[in-house]
């Protein structure tokens, strides 16, 4: 039988989401308390990567049993043995054929800048002193909605067939002492939105003008891209699945 999982974390002291040796993942902890409780070997797919240091406040998992679970019953029970940096939020049963990462519809990360110096923040957003321009870093997060090669802000030597996304929504809204980008697309390349932010702000800082992040976009140069933002401000912060296989939560 298989589950989808929502879980939600604090990527600080993790290396990412994806099993690897030699360093703590998310994944790694995950699949061991699953398979403690279960009693009986577990190893869950997620419906994307997160780098190290970034958090996952709506991540999804599925994972396969040879039983049906009581599902509040298995999410009080993971929660008492995870680590606090790791949240059990909700669990689906679904289809056998359902997947985590290739039946996602869409999925929305926020990016969090912090306008003043934070000591509880320092994991938890981009401290930034300058002063930025938010319109301008509006007008050239629009041109982001034009195109569908990204291949300008995909890593170097990456493992991607392609580099098409479909762009859904991307802006930025200053809430108190902070700036959120949302950015929402049916898939994201690995380290894209770092890049797009890092590219952004130098736009909010009048470094690049918009005509030039339109340039850049379109050259499909990763080269031409400024440098990455600091993980610690990205959260992947929903992930949507066709309402048939999974009510919108």
């Amino acid at each position: 039988m298989r589950y989808f999982l929502e879980i939600a974390y604090d990527g600080t002291r993790f290396h990412g989401w994806q099993l690897q040796p030699n360093a703590l993942a998310v994944q790694q902890v995950l699949d061991d308390c699953l398979s403690k409780i279960l009693r009986q070997p577990v190893s869950s797919t997620g419906s994307g990567r997160t780098d190290t240091g970034v958090h996952a406040s709506q991540q999804f998992v599925h994972f396969d049993v040879a039983q049906p679970l009581e599902e509040e019953q298995v999410v009080f029970r993971l929660n008492r043995i995870l680590p606090n940096d790791i949240a059990a939020l909700n669990l689906y049963l679904v289809p056998d054929q359902a997947h985590a990462r290739f039946d996602a519809v869409s999925r929305t990360y926020h990016y969090h800048i912090s306008l003043v110096k934070n000591p509880f923040k320092r994991y938890y957003a981009w401290y930034h002193s300058r002063e930025l321009d938010v319109a301008k870093m509006n007008e050239a997060a629009a041109i982001l909605l034009k195109y569908e090669d990204f291949t300008t802000f995909s890593k170097v030597k990456g493992d991607t067939k392609h580099y098409r996304c479909t762009m859904l929504e991307a802006g930025w809204q200053q809430q108190g002492e902070e700036l959120v980008f949302t950015i929402r697309a049916n898939r994201f390349l690995r380290g894209m939105v770092r890049l797009v932010v890092g590219t952004l702000v130098d736009v909010g800082k009048g470094k690049l003008t918009v005509p030039q992040f339109e340039q850049i976009v379109a050259s499909q140069d990763r080269s031409q891209a400024s440098g990455a933002a600091p993980s610690e401000g990205l959260y992947l912060a929903r992930v949507e699945y066709p309402e048939q296989l999974l009510p919108q939560v």
